[in-house]
């Protein structure tokens, strides 16, 4: 019984190591139908397997493209970090300049001061708010990524069904090879691909929630300072956010 209770402790926490399975990353397929058992069949017929090669094809570039863009929003943060810890230090300086104008007994002074002073902490605000915002984006473009992984191996398994169907169709028999493993690929795969898709909507909204606060405090932080600042918005970019990615409908 002792033992027993031991085995089931263990197995808890390989599962909570592990995320379980619908939270670990995806891995390669465990089947793949090898094309040279379609080789001899006419090209003609293979329209739905150049098809969903093609669409395989696509995602694995979509999937790229998602690696690239969150490894690449490491540094945009630490930009923002660094124009934070700048605009922190402008409210320091207004402080101290504030102070300066007070002992001078200079009213144009002091209420000039006081309004750079505000001024200063508004827009430090806002730098905070943006570094929020790029965390929230950051986090966003991982489920971006992790969507476009599950996506491809989706599309791979759609291309093998559709080289094992041909064959099946094609009265092909290949040896140790069960048609029945391919359409079981495909819908697990599926699954899991809509799965990452909702989650994808989901982040998207919180990540525009963080957008339009930052937003709405870097505007009226320019407005007061007299010019508007040219800090880039990765969300206002066309493409920076992939509603749509050939995802399960």
């Amino acid at each position: 019984m002792a033992a027993l209770s031991k085995l089931l402790v263990v197995w808890t926490l390989a599962i909570a190591a592990c995320g379980g399975s619908s939270d670990s990353p995806p891995g390669p397929l465990g089947k793949h139908f090898d094309d040279m058992y379609i080789a001899q069949i006419p090209l003609d017929q293979k329209t739905q397997v150049v098809s969903t090669q093609n669409d395989w094809s696509l995602a694995k570039m979509q999937n790229a493209k998602a690696e690239a863009d969150y490894n690449e929003s490491a540094t945009t943060i630490e930009v923002a970090r660094n124009e934070l810890k700048a605009s922190r230090l402008g409210v320091d300086s207004a402080i101290a300049q504030k102070k300066n104008a007070q002992s001078s007994n200079d009213n144009n002074r002091i209420n000039q001061s006081t309004k750079d002073e505000q001024i200063a902490e508004h827009l430090a605000k806002a730098a905070e708010a943006r570094v929020k915002y790029l965390e929230a984006y950051r986090d966003y473009l991982k489920v971006v990524w992790r969507n476009a992984q599950e996506n491809m191996y989706w599309r791979e398994a759609q291309y093998e069904l559709a080289k094992s169907s041909l064959a099946q169709k094609s009265n092909v028999s290949p040896k140790g090879v069960k048609y029945e493993w391919y359409p079981q690929q495909e819908q697990e795969r599926g699954k899991r691909a809509t799965t990452w898709k909702g989650k994808l909507g989901d982040k998207q909204k919180a990540t525009q929630a963080s957008r339009e606060n930052w937003l709405k405090l870097q505007k009226a932080a320019d407005t007061e300072n007299g010019h508007p600042s040219a800090l880039p918005d990765p969300m206002a970019s066309a493409g920076a956010a992939p509603a749509t990615d050939g995802s399960p409908q």
